[in-house]
């Protein structure tokens, strides 16, 4: 397996954390997630309420977005989730979506792909990105697996685990690591690492597998492991909310950690270790490293 270089200058060391396809990956990712949740929420507009089991119960919706006459005439939009209604006139269920007027729409027009009301081209969008997703997905598993980075990097020991508490504190806190402890994820960016490539993506493309009536036709079992179609759908429409949640909440941490080193090393591969005096690495025969030096390093 080919090494990294580690360059240490003037108390900083740039670490190769993120090698190219890592990097291809994570932005294909990005754009391919962003194509399908604006196109899910296009389909969604067809029929904007979620059932658990095989068959849909039109008359008890487990959710729902509705658009409702008021009393005085106006229109008015609600979210209904188990029973509990809360008015979302403006966004959910009827907003003005580039007009003047409000419109029964369940998701207003700046939120879906495309803006109009287009369900079959809200379709082609989502399925040309999904297959782009899942072949970029199985790329970088192929990846992750082959070069070992999912237990080097990915994948928490037993002592990160048990220090899960101290590390929720730190980032509520918004305390992050330095020096030599920012050269690798801590605990909780590994844990929601994995819990998305191992969990949530692949639910989702489960869920979806199980939503083809085609595929459906062919792996009655998933469908039945999922609890049924309509089940799978509300499945995956809650794996697209988890998703979706940590990507704002991993772009939060990107702007409070440093967004300019951050960046850096997702576009680059560099990731930049400031250390103080005190924190400065000793070699093997108890001598400091140069000022300028460039050693080798796997990530």
């Amino acid at each position: 397996m080919a090494k990294f270089i580690e360059r240490t200058r003037k108390g900083e060391t740039a670490v190769y954390r993120h090698p190219l396809l890592v990097r291809a990956s994570h932005w294909i990712n990005a754009l391919c997630l962003l194509i399908l949740l604006l196109s899910g929420l296009q389909i969604l507009n067809a029929h904007p309420a979620f059932y658990w089991g095989q068959t849909s119960t039109f008359a008890r919706p487990a959710a729902a977005i509705e658009s409702v006459q008021a009393d005085d005439g106006t229109l008015r939009g609600r979210l209904t989730v188990a029973g509990l209604t809360v008015d979302t006139t403006g966004v959910l269920g009827a907003s003005k979506s580039g007009g003047d007027q409000l419109q029964e729409r369940a998701f207003p027009s700046w939120m879906t792909l495309p803006g109009s009301l287009d369900l079959g081209a809200g379709r082609r969008w989502h399925f040309a990105f999904a297959w782009i997703l899942v072949l970029n997905g199985l790329a970088y598993l192929i990846y992750a697996f082959a070069s070992r980075r999912v237990g080097r990097v990915l994948w928490p020991t037993l002592a990160e685990l048990r220090g899960i508490g101290r590390s929720l504190v730190d980032h509520l806190r918004l305390r992050f690591a330095h020096g030599e402890d920012a050269r690798d994820y801590n605990v909780l960016q590994k844990l929601s690492y994995v819990a998305v490539i191992f969990g949530l993506l692949p639910l989702m493309l489960a869920t979806g597998l199980v939503m083809s009536p085609a595929m459906d036709a062919r792996l009655p079992l998933l469908g039945d492991l999922l609890g049924g179609r309509q089940s799978a759908r509300t499945l995956h429409f809650l794996s697209a909310f988890g998703l979706t949640s940590f990507f704002l909440v991993h772009v939060a941490m990107v702007v409070a950690a440093g967004p300019v080193n951050e960046m850096r090393s997702i576009l680059t591969g560099w990731f930049v270790i400031r250390r103080d005096l005190d924190e400065t690495r000793i070699d093997a025969d108890g001598t400091p490293p140069p000022e300028d030096s460039i050693e080798e390093a796997r990530p």
